[in-house]
């Protein structure tokens, strides 16, 4: 084969190559959405934010101050805190996160926006940080249900230099919202153990600390389980039989605001509506 033959051959394989690989990934548009989905290296936009009406979480009142006066000022421009919502299953920690977000993004769409961070995403924060820093506009870091297993010492080291702010600080405009069981991340256990054992601890007890706002979110009791029930029955004009509604929660074990919803898309099944 001639010198030009073997150099055609060679742009032909080449040229076949390309057509075989797939195309990079366009740019993310942080300004076009609502939300996205941190994945590690790059992030998935969502073009519409679940969310319910803040009007429809019952039960949680102070709690939706709280977040909701951050979300505005975060917002706005101002010195807003990263946030720790701990406390009981089921009581509506992410969702009255999506739901102040969504509200302040009535007020103007491009103020705010939601990126929640996929499990085992949290070594590529530099990168997302770098990518929202010089960003016009707020972010919401989302980490929902943080827990840390034995091998996790990593992760809640990555999260703590994040929110120290280290050599590099990190924009006024980006912060974090993170829900828990539990205020701590862990519990205060006795200090017997190995060293190792306490230093982890330790880890977890002084991430908890770095927060600037906690809200805490505990079980309903019966009046107020009833009261979440009649918020999501009464706009679809659906009444409910009390006993039936905490018998219901019996069979599951807590009263919270998940399992009122979960009545309440019983009923609304039965009548044929959509909640």
């Amino acid at each position: 084969m001639t010198a030009g033959g073997e150099s055609d051959a060679l742009a032909r394989i080449a040229a076949a190559l390309e057509r075989l690989a797939p195309p990079p990934p366009p740019p993310t548009d942080w300004l076009a959405h609502p939300a996205y989905v941190w994945e590690g290296q790059r992030a998935r936009a969502v073009p519409v934010l679940d969310a319910l009406p803040l009007a429809a979480l019952r039960g949680i009142d102070a709690q939706k101050v709280g977040l909701r006066n951050l979300c505005a000022r975060l917002a706005s421009g101002a010195a807003a805190h990263d946030v720790l919502l701990w406390g009981a299953r089921g009581m509506g920690k992410s969702a009255l996160v999506r739901a102040c977000v969504a509200d302040v993004q009535r007020d103007d769409p491009r103020a705010l926006a939601l990126v929640q961070l996929a499990p085992g995403s949290l070594p590529g924060f530099p990168a997302l940080i770098d990518a929202l820093a010089q960003q016009p506009r707020a972010f919401l870091l989302f980490i929902d249900d943080l827990g840390f297993g034995a091998d996790g010492r990593a992760e809640m080291l990555a999260l703590r230099s994040l929110l120290d702010g280290g050599v590099a600080p990190r924009p006024a405009h980006i912060r974090l919202a993170v829900t828990a069981n539990r205020r701590a991340i862990v519990e205060r256990e006795d200090t017997s153990g190995a060293i190792h054992e306490r230093d982890e601890r330790d880890d977890a007890l002084a991430l908890a600390d770095r927060f600037g706002l906690t809200l805490g979110f505990h079980p309903a009791d019966k009046e107020t389980y009833l009261a979440i029930v009649a918020g999501y029955t009464a706009p679809l004009g659906l009444g409910f039989d009390p006993e039936e509604a905490m018998a219901f929660a019996i069979q599951r074990g807590n009263r919270s605001g998940r399992t009122a919803l979960q009545f309440a898309t019983e009923l609304a099944g039965r009548a044929g509506k959509v909640l």
